[in-house]
């Protein structure tokens, strides 16, 4: 099991990080020159980035909305929640009902900074830093035990983060998906996607790629069946496991993924009564 290693708490500008570049990708200010530097050399090796990016963050929105509005979710706990960015996961769920709790978790020391920046004012939000990875160190936090009822349903989110962590039999994605699961109450969701793709050379170009510059922080880009062994015992809700731009949209011209080379595969999954 992941140990609870320290974490750095500097910032390094000059290697790029995932949440950085995804952070540039939807048009944020938090991000370095390496970031955008490493976001114009994936361009060229996988053109649709930009476009997967928006539909990603979408995906997110709607899904939250969709799980306050209709299944009455009111505990979020966000793995590698990222940089902040226009409409979180908080403020989507607080316009529904400002009682939910939400608690982000990510290791980048960025995220934190303006993380707490933003939330100094919200009791009901909080963003702690931690490895996804280490399931013991976040459900054992103050915070998360300050915030989430583990005897009520809880949405937990892994949403576009298992490509950053390798295989392993114990910290990788299934270890880690297994792991939380055994934590939460019936009724609990688990939304889990990740970057897919069924060309073995998009696979391993980017792989290798997004390793090289985030200098080892990163797992891989797998397949869609890696991401529906995620998902064996939970009900998955309509219209199950999809590229995620397809997940219940808005409406019939929401932007779509334009090109196939790489996708973000995954959904919505419940744990059984």
């Amino acid at each position: 099991m992941h140990s609870g290693k320290q974490l750095s708490t500097e910032i390094d500008a000059t290697v790029p990080t995932a949440a950085r570049m995804y952070d540039y990708y939807l048009g944020g200010k938090d991000n370095y020159a390496a970031d955008r530097a490493a976001v114009e050399e994936l361009d060229k090796v996988v053109p649709s980035t930009r476009r997967l990016a928006l539909n990603n963050r979408r995906f997110l929105q709607r899904v939250v909305r969709t799980l306050t509005q209709e299944y009455g979710i009111r505990q979020y706990l966000d793995h590698g929640s990222g940089l902040p960015t226009q409409d979180n996961v908080h403020q989507v769920a607080q316009r529904i009902d400002p009682t939910t709790h939400v608690v982000y978790v990510d290791n980048d020391p960025m995220v934190l900074v303006h993380g707490r920046a933003l939330l100094e004012q919200d009791e009901r939000t909080v963003v702690i830093q931690a490895d996804m990875r280490d399931t013991e160190g976040i459900f054992g936090h103050a915070e998360t035990r300050r915030l989430i009822n583990l005897d009520e349903p809880v949405c937990v989110l892994f949403n576009s983060v298992f490509h950053c962590i390798p295989d392993s039999d114990t910290d990788g994605p299934q270890a880690v998906a297994d792991r939380v699961r055994e934590r939460l109450a019936p009724g609990s969701i688990m939304v889990m996607c990740q970057l897919v793709s069924e060309d073995e050379k998009v696979r391993e170009s980017v792989t290798a790629f997004m390793d090289q510059v985030t200098q080892g922080h990163w797992g891989r880009v797998r397949q869609e069946k890696d991401v529906e062994a995620l998902f064996d015992g939970l009900e998955i809700l309509e219209p199950g496991l999809v590229e995620v731009s397809t997940w219940r949209p808005d409406t019939e011209v929401a932007p779509r993924q334009l090109t196939q080379e790489w996708i973000e595969f995954g959904g919505v999954g419940r744990i059984p009564a």
